[in-house]
């Protein structure tokens, strides 16, 4: 049997973590057995789903590099054989009209809950002659669903399921206005998609029984089941706003590349021994639904920073550039010219080292490309006192035409220091307050090649308060 899986977020709002893992899983499931991932856009709530909701979607999925195939579906565009199918039951002897009005089923529930019962549709119109219909009263049709025996789910996650009949009313499969509801309309649109497994999270097992029930009163052949366990937040508690970021939008814009956040959240509720640094041809290769815990998964900021870090000092230095350039062009309110983005392509080998996120890498880059004068925060201020100025105003007349690279450059300094005895750090840490306006850069001296003569000299000359001087002495 091929491998047919399907993604199938409601769109009311941002791409969650935890869909997104949930669509990591059964694209790679798909992925590792030669199968299609689908994807469904679950727009039957017509009253919350929204076009920016659906857009958000699209651009997470392709954000991740989680491709899927052929034509996305829309539900909403379904409604039809969805009605089709719960009047073929009805037509069936499978299902039954039923016409009790919201203020009767509203009695039940109060009836239910006075008498400490769950609250369950208690089966009025099962067998009731429908002659007995009110009249002007249209009804709505339900499931005669098994009330002995036993509802099983054999979960390739969570192992066998079961939950008495008797636990399970008669659903709606289509209200009184012609809608369907939502567990017709996916079994439905699983069947005709030749859905062969639905992966999908825990909070959606419920929802399994009574799938399956259906599935039995079409006589259709039931999917493989996986119900993946949430993500919790570090408290332990759901996921949710109160722990920071939980759409995929967001760690985005916190600076997290695509590959990092896939890495981190396979690992989330999934392993393959003591790997941690996954590649996607290794996840291909490896993911299988018998790895996947059962007990929930605790987000790690930490671990996903870690994760982060190892993707950016792996990666292209001119894909690093790129994400770097969008980032400063929105801090600077417009676009660098090509001699900052050849700038950052020198300096990329240097700055990529420390940071976990590209937002930090922006930041450590920004330097780079600030329009003199440069502004020095309160560390380095502290840094350039009268004393410094004058050390570097007589610094940048022995730099002024001497050769421009790092090595040429540090003996220079080397030399301008001792000649003033002075230690080495002496000079060097006003010398990178007041090219970069911090007391954290790359190596100096690197930082110096990279800024280039004119631009580096024209730092010097504004935090000394002098004119640069053509004719100065040179190393």
């Amino acid at each position: 049997m091929s491998v047919v899986v399907r993604f199938a977020p409601s769109p009311t709002g941002f791409l969650h973590i935890g869909s997104a893992r949930t669509a990591l899983f059964n694209w790679l499931f798909a992925r590792r057995h030669g199968g299609l991932f689908r994807l469904r856009i679950e727009d039957t709530d017509r009253a919350r789903s929204m076009a920016e909701a659906v857009a958000a979607i699209i651009d997470g999925l392709e954000w991740l590099g989680l491709s899927w195939d052929g034509e996305i579906v829309y539900q909403s565009a379904r409604a039809a054989r969805h009605a089709e199918i719960a009047r073929q039951l009805l037509a069936a002897g499978r299902a039954y009209n039923c016409y009790c009005t919201p203020a009767e089923l509203e009695m039940m529930r109060q009836k239910a809950r006075a008498e400490k019962r769950s609250v369950r549709y208690d089966g009025t119109w099962r067998d009731r002659d429908p002659a007995q219909a009110p009249p002007g009263v249209p009804p709505a049709i339900r499931l005669k669903a098994p009330q002995h025996g036993s509802t099983t789910i054999r979960d390739k996650v969570q192992g066998d399921v079961t939950v008495a009949n008797s636990e399970l009313d008669d659903l709606i499969i289509l209200r009184a206005d012609g809608s369907p509801t939502y567990n017709l309309s996916v079994v439905v649109d699983d069947h005709d998609m030749a859905i062969t497994h639905v992966i999908r999270g825990d909070d959606h097992l419920n929802n399994a029984f009574r799938q399956t029930q259906i599935y039995h009163a079409l006589d259709w052949p039931i999917p493989e089941f996986a119900h993946v366990p949430l993500i919790h937040g570090p408290d332990g508690t759901k996921m949710s706003k109160r722990h920071g970021a939980v759409g995929i939008d967001a760690y985005r814009d916190l600076g997290y590349l695509p590959e990092a956040v896939c890495n981190y959240l396979l690992r989330l509720g999934w392993s393959h021994g003591d790997d941690e640094i996954i590649s996607t041809e290794q996840a291909i290769a490896w993911f299988d639904l018998d790895a996947v815990g059962r007990a929930p998964a605790r987000f790690d900021f930490a671990k996903l920073d870690n994760l982060s870090g190892h993707y950016i000092r792996v990666a292209a230095d001119e894909r690093l550039r790129d994400l770097v350039a969008q980032r400063l062009e929105k801090m600077l309110g417009q676009p660098l010219s090509e001699t900052h983005r050849a700038r950052l392509l020198r300096a990329m080998p240097e700055l990529k080292l420390r940071p976990k996120t590209m937002a930090e890498l922006a930041a450590n880059a920004l330097f780079l490309v600030t329009p003199r004068p440069i502004r020095a925060d309160e560390k380095a201020a502290r840094l350039l006192t009268s004393d410094s100025r004058r050390l570097l105003g007589a610094l940048l007349q022995r730099l002024d035409r001497g050769a421009w690279q790092a090595a040429a450059l540090e003996e220079c300094i080397r030399e301008f220091a001792a000649e003033y005895g002075l230690k080495l750090a002496s000079i060097a840490q006003p010398l990178r307050a007041a090219l970069t306006g911090s007391t954290a850069s790359p190596g100096i001296f690197e930082v110096m090649e990279v800024l280039g003569r004119e631009e580096a000299l024209g730092r010097l000359a504004d935090a000394a308060n002098l004119t640069r001087q053509p004719d100065a002495r040179v190393c």
